[in-house]
C-alpha cells in the first residue's frame, strides 16, 4: 500500500497545477486534481510555489486552512463516488449534487467525512462508514 507523506501530497498538487497551466499531458489523477484546483482559484499562489508549499505549516494553531487537505478530500470523495465505496456513497452524493451542485455537495460530504475520521481517531476505532453514508444522506 502506498502511503504518501504530506510533502508527496503537496508536490503532487503543485505538479498537477504546473502541468495544467503549462498545457502538458496530465495523468488521469492529475486531471481530476486539476479540475478541483480550478474550482479553488484562491489556492493558485500556494500551488505555484512548490518549495514554499512544502515548507509551510498548516497546523490548527496557525489558524490557516490547509489547501492540500481540502483538495485531498475532494479527490478522496471523487474516488469513493467512482467506485461506490463505501456502498451507498454514490447515490447519496448524486442526490446532494442534484440539490446543491457538485462543488457544494462535496463540501457537505467533507463535513461528514471529517466527522467520521475525527470520531474514529478519538475513539481508536475503525471508521464507521455506515454512519458516514447516513450523514451524507441526511444532508
Amino acid at each position: 500500500m502506498f502511503t504518501p507523506s504530506s510533502h508527496d501530497v503537496r508536490r503532487f498538487f503543485c505538479e498537477a497545477f504546473r502541468k495544467q497551466r503549462a498545457g502538458e499531458v496530465l495523468t488521469p489523477m492529475d486531471a481530476i486534481a486539476a479540475d478541483w484546483i480550478a474550482m479553488h482559484p484562491e489556492y493558485a499562489d500556494v500551488l505555484a510555489d512548490a518549495d514554499g508549499a512544502i515548507a509551510r505549516d498548516y497546523s490548527v494553531e496557525g489558524g490557516q486552512p490547509n489547501p492540500f487537505l481540502h483538495l485531498s478530500m475532494h479527490l478522496s470523495i471523487a474516488e469513493q463516488v467512482s467506485i461506490d465505496q463505501p456502498p451507498g456513497i454514490r447515490a447519496a452524493h448524486n442526490a446532494l449534487v442534484q440539490r446543491l451542485g457538485e462543488h457544494d455537495a462535496h463540501h457537505q460530504i467533507m463535513e461528514c467525512l471529517g466527522e467520521m475520521i475525527w470520531t474514529s481517531q478519538r475513539n481508536g476505532t475503525p471508521p464507521d462508514t455506515a454512519t458516514y453514508v447516513d450523514c451524507v444522506r441526511r444532508r
